[in-house]
């Protein structure tokens, strides 16, 4: 990377996210909703809204910390919003989605069946950081989830499984190494592309059919690689480059799921279509 890259990706990155900060938040809490917090299970959805929101974190992340940013955002839009810890490993604590992905699968099947009875909804929308935004497919494809959901948004999401930028093909030259990755630290292993995990996943087709798909996409991804692996193919899909939408957008991996308003505006679009509104620099200060 030339040296002038280096110094503005990240300015331009503390631009926005300074921006964001100081973005007025009056209108949001004009919203008609009747919810209370976060993770408040006696909020009601609204007729605006009337889908509770389940955020799905990444791996090493957790429940609290990957949703600072993106939790009051949709929560002062009048959504009812609901986070959940999976794939936790013993001793490990605040770092979780290392366990197997079919397993975190399961434990979001789960946390989706207490939302839906609390709010009394009928379906849920599911967003999604990394592994969060692949692993809610497995759910829809074999647990029985598209019966329960309406739309699932990924913000960097896994779907294909990512090189590391080339690094995991150096794996092979190291006996033994693919297997202590199996045994310590299962999802890290299962996002290598070319996965049995993937493989099963993605035959047949990336979507399942009665679900809405949207993947918010940074070309500055240096996680999941190349970046474009993270798009889904099918009926129901929107794949999106959030340098198209706003070329200032100089998120990479992790802050394009914590801080960045561009993908959260693309989110708050994604749930809710039919009010959508173009999505630019300026949204920032949405």
């Amino acid at each position: 990377m030339l040296p002038w890259k280096r110094v503005l990706r990240p300015l331009a990155a503390l631009l926005l996210t300074a921006a964001a900060l100081a973005a007025p938040t009056a209108a949001a809490h004009a919203s008609d909703a009747p919810t209370s917090g976060w993770n408040d299970y006696t909020c009601k959805p609204s007729a605006a809204h009337p889908r509770p929101v389940v955020l799905v974190h990444g791996t090493l992340g957790n429940s609290v910390d990957n949703w600072l940013g993106l939790a009051p955002y949709l929560e002062h839009r009048g959504y009812c919003v609901y986070s959940l810890d999976y794939g936790q490993l013993p001793g490990v604590p605040l770092f979780h989605a290392l366990g197997p992905i079919d397993k975190s699968a399961q434990q979001l099947s789960v946390f989706v069946d207490r939302v839906l009875d609390a709010t009394g909804a009928a379906k849920a929308d599911l967003v999604g950081h990394s592994q969060g935004g692949m692993m809610p497919r497995y759910y829809l494809k074999f647990l029985g989830g598209a019966d329960k959901v309406n739309a699932l948004v990924g913000i960097a999401p896994s779907n294909h499984g990512t090189t590391l930028s080339g690094l995991t093909h150096l794996l092979p030259y190291f006996p033994g190494a693919e297997d202590l990755l199996n045994a310590t630290t299962p999802a890290l292993a299962q996002q290598v592309v070319g996965s049995d995990f993937l493989n099963r996943l993605n035959e047949g087709g990336d979507t399942v059919p009665g679900v809405r798909y949207t993947v918010l996409a940074t070309q500055y991804d240096e996680v999941v690689t190349p970046y474009r692996s993270q798009f889904l193919s099918g009926p129901g899909v929107r794949n999106v480059v959030l340098q198209d939408l706003c070329p200032l957008d100089l998120s990479e991996h992790v802050f394009v799921g914590l801080t960045d308003r561009i993908a959260f505006h693309e989110v708050a679009n994604a749930l809710d279509p039919a009010h959508a509104t173009p999505t630019t620099c300026a949204s920032v200060f949405s």
